[in-house]
């Protein structure tokens, strides 16, 4: 398929700039694949969809504060932007700045110390920090909010899920984002259940697909985990005929990988590795039977997610409806449940 097929004209002002507040406030569109019929809700409000024994599949994992300043020995600025943990204190960082080259002292707040070992490419380095960095982060660092984001978060909070426990993203898994205590609660005593997962995001989440096939482009990994207890009641789900619905695409991505992973029986198995899995249109999907999740830029590998789950003409109809009837998009915006 060519990649054009994904894009969108999608004017700024729709591009959800903070939060709205209380979560679970969003707006909700709600697209059932049976019937082909969309329709208008509010997040809050999303048990009139769901049907007591399903199953929510979140993903737990935290934002890390990733976005730190520092300076030169000679004075300059320097941005850094952790991406992943290579190993002891050493990071895959993007550096900006001018000639952070191999050999250069970076100089943080609370004495915190970094020398550049590895040029990898463009902004890319790998530093060797002088001490773990993680006990300082939520002193000196801030949240990477994404590129399409300009005003600044007043809650830092504001970017995590209120679920969110295992420290690892670089973004936060935004279909979460809707949830609250109370709507959680909510949902509990009607009879919904929830498993969780973790998919550490990756800053690539955000990159569009430039190959002109997107047979062309290979994904990038995420490292994602889904531990004994938690795929009991996938398992159990799935005997029993009931729902598993993925909240976010990480999720997806979590669960249709756990098909690698399959006992003689059938069954699904723990599994913690990285995973390479692009869903694109023709996608069989084995375990995930509806989804929520938010609104996506153009010619990413998220929307080509959801339209394989939907067809492609039906999310465009979708997205074509949700910009006329002014619907907030991407991270803060606001949330879509298919059915």
């Amino acid at each position: 398929m060519k990649t054009d097929s994904f894009n969108y004209h999608l004017p700024t002002s729709y591009i959800a700039q903070t939060p709205i507040e209380p979560r679970h406030n969003s707006r909700l569109l709600v697209y059932d694949r049976t019937t082909n019929k969309i329709s208008d809700s509010l997040f809050k409000n999303i048990k009139e969809f769901l049907i007591p024994g399903d199953l929510l599949v979140i993903n737990k994992t935290k934002v890390l504060p990733a976005r730190i300043f520092g300076h030169k020995e000679t004075g300059g600025k320097v941005e850094v932007l952790l991406l992943k943990k290579c190993k002891d204190s050493s990071w895959e960082v993007l550096v900006g700045g001018k000639n952070i080259s191999m050999g250069k002292k970076i100089l943080f707040e609370d004495d915190l110390e970094a020398l550049v070992i590895k040029d990898l490419s463009r902004s890319k380095r790998i530093l060797q920090f002088s001490r773990p960095i993680k006990p300082v982060l939520d002193r000196i660092g801030q949240m990477p909010l994404p590129p399409y984001i300009h005003e600044k978060l007043q809650d830092q909070g504001r970017y995590q899920t209120i679920y969110a426990q295992d420290e690892g993203s670089a973004a936060a898994p935004t279909a979460g984002l809707h949830f609250t205590d109370e709507l959680m609660q909510d949902l509990k005593a009607y009879g919904i259940e929830f498993a969780e997962i973790t998919l550490h995001i990756g800053l690539d989440t955000f990159a569009p697909v430039t190959e002109v096939n997107i047979e062309d482009h290979i994904i990038h990994t995420e490292w994602c985990q889904i531990s004994d207890s938690e795929i009991m009641k996938i398992n159990t789900a799935r005997s029993e005929n009931r729902r598993v619905i993925a909240v976010g695409t990480t999720s997806v991505r979590t669960l249709e990988t756990a098909e690698r992973f399959k006992a003689e029986n059938g069954s699904l198995m723990a599994f913690s590795c990285p995973t390479d899995l692009f869903i694109t249109p023709g996608y069989e999907f084995k375990v995930v039977n509806a989804m929520i999740t938010n609104f996506h830029l153009p010619s990413s590998t998220l929307l080509m997610l959801v339209s394989s789950f939907t067809g492609l003409e039906n999310i465009k109809r979708c997205y074509q409806y949700a910009i006329r009837e002014n619907y907030r998009f991407y991270s803060f915006g606001d949330a879509m449940l298919i059915v």
